[in-house]
């Protein structure tokens, strides 16, 4: 009697476990993924497009279009470089870096934070703007939590924050390395080379 309870207890541990894998299987994401390499190293970034389409449509249309050839991670935003900022962040900057590079697509909507639910969170990658509605190649990765960048956040005057829409997933060793290379100001010199940005 003890024996086939055993064995039928043994027989429903493995149909769960079976029940299980298909159920983790079933939770994987399809979020696209991309590389950026550099000299110094990769740095991967998991892309959120079901809460942020716009902008990730739009990153991945430079992927895809190759139109990110002259992109370099250019500007370092850290303690010692923000003297006259009241409300200090922590990021690194990037993309092609001319306001009219013949690369550049024309500007998107505006996704903030409130309507995507992706807070600037440590390795959060967001776009760059001006006013709202005008980001184009331009993007940054947090370093550190990064709440005032979020939609009301007090960084920016219009209190509309900046679009987030996706995170490093690997490579924050490299973003670190990024933030800390030699600038001038908020400017590193020099920049550092984006090789290439593909899908993974």
């Amino acid at each position: 009697m003890k024996k086939t309870v055993l064995i039928l207890l043994a027989i429903f541990v493995f149909i769960l476990v079976i029940i299980g894998s298909f159920i983790s299987f079933d939770k994987k994401t399809d979020n696209p993924s991309i590389v950026f390499s550099t000299k110094i190293g990769d740095i991967i970034v998991e892309l959120y497009p079901e809460k942020a389409p716009i902008t990730v449509n739009n990153f991945l249309r430079y992927i895809d279009e190759n139109r990110l050839g002259d992109a370099t991670f250019y500007r370092t935003v850290r303690d010692d470089n923000q003297p006259n900022s009241e409300v200090k962040i922590a990021v690194i900057q990037g993309g092609l870096y001319e306001d009219n590079h013949p690369m550049m697509l024309a500007p998107i909507i505006h996704e903030n934070t409130d309507q995507t639910g992706i807070k600037h969170l440590d390795g959060v990658i967001s776009m760059a703007r001006y006013s709202p509605g005008t980001a184009t190649s331009e993007f940054f990765i947090c370093l550190g939590d990064q709440p005032s960048l979020d939609f009301g956040g007090k960084r920016n005057g219009d209190g509309a924050g900046f679009a987030a829409f996706g995170k490093v997933i690997k490579g924050m060793d490299i973003v670190h390395l990024i933030h800390q290379s030699a600038a001038e100001a908020q400017y590193l010199n020099p920049r550092i080379k984006i090789l290439s940005i593909k899908r993974i």
